[in-house]
C-alpha cells in the first residue's frame, strides 16, 4: 500500500466511529479493504444467552481471566487458523492502538497456558469485537460471558460483532440492519465508557449471576 494511502492508527479509529471496520483476503495479502455490511451482528448487552451448560463451564473456576494482559498472545491465537483476514498490516495497526489504550484484549487461562480470548476497538460507549479464538472446550464462550459482564458494568451501550456466526446466535447475537446499527453506534458515540473503570468479576459464577438476572 502507497504512503499516501497508507491506513493509521487515527484513520482506523475515525473508519470505526464511521461504522466500518477493515479486512485483508488472507494473511499473506499486504492489501487491506473496508467493509460496512447490510447486516451487521450484535449482541445486545441484556440479551446474552448462558446455555446450563455454558454456566456449568463458567461456575468449574478451572481457569482465570486477565484484561490486557497478552494482547500479542490474543492476537495470535486468532490469526493461527488456515484462512484468516489478519494480515501483517492489520496486525501492526491494532497493536498500535492496543499501545494507545483503544484496543482491548480478554484472554482465558489454563493454569499458565493462554487457551482462549476476544480482541476489539473501544469508541464512545461502543466495543466493536474483533476476533476471538478458543483452544479449549468453551474457553471462548467463556471469554464473551466475562466481557459481556465487564462492558455492561463499565457502562458500554454498543456490542458490535460485525457479523452473525451460529455460535454468536447461540450467545444471544442477532443481525441489524445498517441503518439500525449506524443509529445504535451514534447513540453510543454521544457518551464515553472506561473497560478498564471496573474490576473483572471474581468468579464465574458472578458473571452466571449478574447475566442470568437481567438477560
Amino acid at each position: 500500500m502507497s504512503d499516501e494511502h497508507r491506513v493509521t492508527p487515527d484513520l482506523l479509529l475515525h473508519a470505526y466511529r464511521s461504522g466500518i471496520f477493515p479486512m485483508a483476503e488472507h494473511r499473506g495479502d499486504p492489501e487491506i479493504f473496508w467493509v460496512d455490511p447490510r447486516r451487521r451482528g450484535i449482541i445486545p448487552l441484556d440479551g446474552f444467552h448462558i446455555s446450563r451448560s455454558l454456566a456449568r463451564a463458567l461456575r468449574r473456576d478451572d481457569y482465570h481471566v486477565t484484561l490486557n494482559r497478552d494482547f500479542s498472545g490474543v492476537l495470535d491465537g486468532c490469526a493461527d487458523r488456515e484462512e484468516t483476514w489478519i494480515n501483517g498490516e492489520i496486525s501492526e495497526l491494532y497493536s498500535q492502538l492496543h499501545d494507545l489504550g483503544h484496543v482491548h484484549s480478554l484472554e482465558v487461562w489454563a493454569e499458565n497456558t493462554l487457551v482462549g480470548g476476544v480482541y476489539g476497538v473501544s469508541v464512545g460507549r461502543a466495543f466493536c469485537g474483533e476476533s476471538m479464538f478458543s483452544r479449549r472446550t468453551d474457553a471462548s464462550k467463556i471469554a464473551l460471558a466475562w466481557l459481556v459482564d465487564v462492558l455492561r458494568r463499565a457502562g458500554f451501550t454498543l456490542f458490535d460483532t460485525q457479523f452473525l456466526t451460529t455460535h454468536l446466535a447461540s450467545l444471544g447475537g442477532k443481525e441489524v440492519s445498517r441503518g439500525a446499527y449506524r443509529a445504535l453506534l451514534e447513540e453510543a458515540l454521544e457518551g464515553d465508557a472506561d473497560i478498564q473503570s471496573v474490576p473483572l468479576a471474581s468468579a464465574g459464577q458472578d458473571v452466571v449471576h449478574r447475566i442470568t438476572q437481567t438477560s
